[in-house]
């Protein structure tokens, strides 16, 4: 049988500054009893030929190579822009 961890809720509820109902209390005792019985089982495991890392998958870059390529001409740039002043983007005033 597992083993039922003595938790009390109200003391980590307060440490994470939570305010709980009973209910709730309930509940979360509950859920983290399973998590610390979970974490027992996984302690059992002898861990010492696994070499220590940062993530379970490789982590490779996924970046593409920067090229350059054509942008776009100023008048395409601005084609859009809600206001325009000559040769610039025209925006509301933000500084008094």
């Amino acid at each position: 049988m597992p083993e039922t961890h003595q938790i009390d809720i109200h003391h980590v509820a307060k440490l994470a500054r939570l305010t709980l109902t009973e209910d709730e209390a309930l509940r979360y005792a509950a859920q983290l009893d399973g998590i610390l019985t979970y974490i027992d089982t996984l302690t059992q495991h002898d861990l010492g030929a696994a070499e220590p890392t940062a993530h379970a998958m490789p982590v490779y870059d996924v970046l593409r190579v920067d090229e350059s390529r054509p942008g776009f001409t100023q008048e395409q740039a601005l084609s859009n822009a809600p206001k325009r002043s000559g040769d610039q983007i025209q925006i509301p005033k933000v500084i008094e």
